[in-house]
């Protein structure tokens, strides 16, 4: 079995202070959350960015420059994968279901990757899902998630593809078969969103029979089954995610101190269960990322 990669989900777009008060928002804060969390054994960071003023999800090119140059100044070898997540949230009003309520975020799939075409990341996230995502509905097209494929391909990004159901996989498939997506394929398998995959060991293991042969994957879970998620996909032969943007605790009421703290509890657990952590070298090698 190959190195495991542990990549370290910073802040994502849904926690907040009220979860955990000390969830990075700003640029520097994201930058040196980042930096903690590779120091602590991630290769791979997965960055949202927010609008520092309110702490609210943000897309502001500015914001993921600062960051990337933030973490640049200091570590040029670790792996960066920016969300193009945000933007495909649907808000029906309540009067009615055909105007977009106050929630809503929708974008062009253009624009949901202008900062990928600028930045250039190591890996770009796909999210292929279309469900029930809290009171709202995330939609992601196949043509739009086609369309965004092809701009992340040409700024020469490799494109992390997020999977939340076992649609989203045959999704992909297609994408595969086409040639939207080229190359050996790398995916996210997430559990534990309410009507998306559930946390479960029969879950997680029947989602990852359903990736094309030769697939890199991680598997992750949400919430309290971060960490159980997170050893089984080490068993599965998966790699590993784990990060304040999944949960905001290291043990049951205790609160992390950080993405550091988390990304050291995830480690260990492989370690103790005999395997080897990647570095970042080593993980570009396994993902087929430039050097």
């Amino acid at each position: 079995m190959s190195a495991t990669i542990v990549t370290c989900a910073i802040t994502g777009n849904l926690t907040s202070r009220e979860n955990h008060p000390g969830l990075p928002v700003t640029p520097q804060e994201i930058a040196d959350s980042s930096l903690e969390a590779a120091a602590a054994g991630a290769a791979v960071v997965h960055i949202h960015v927010r609008d520092p003023a309110t702490g609210a999800p943000s897309m502001k090119l500015d914001h993921y420059r600062e960051v990337v140059e933030r973490i640049r100044a200091k570590d040029d070898a670790l792996i960066l994968n920016l969300t193009t997540g945000p933007g495909g949230r649907y808000h029906p009003s309540d009067e009615d279901p055909a105007v977009a309520g106050p929630r809503t975020t929708l974008r062009r799939p253009e624009l949901r990757v202008e900062h990928i075409i600028a930045l250039k990341p190591d890996i770009a996230t796909l999210d292929l899902n279309t469900m029930t995502f809290g009171g709202e509905v995330v939609i992601n097209t196949p043509r739009n998630v086609r369309v965004m494929a092809q701009l992340i391909r040409e700024a020469g990004s490799k494109p992390e593809l997020e999977v939340f159901d076992s649609g989203d996989i045959m999704l992909a498939r297609d994408m595969l078969a086409d040639g939207s997506l080229a190359g050996h394929a790398m995916f996210t398998i997430v559990t534990g969103v309410k009507y998306g995959f559930p946390a479960t060991t029969d879950m997680m293991s029947a989602a990852a029979r359903l990736l094309p042969a030769g697939s890199a994957w991680t598997g992750c879970g949400v919430g309290r089954m971060s960490f159980p998620m997170a050893v089984q996909s080490f068993l599965l032969g998966g790699h590993v995610r784990v990060g304040l943007e999944d949960n905001s605790y290291i043990a049951r009421g205790v609160l992390t101190k950080g993405n550091g703290e988390l990304v050291e509890r995830a480690c260990d657990l492989v370690g103790k269960l005999g395997g080897t952590i990647a570095s970042p070298g080593e993980a570009r090698r396994i993902l087929g990322l430039r050097q």
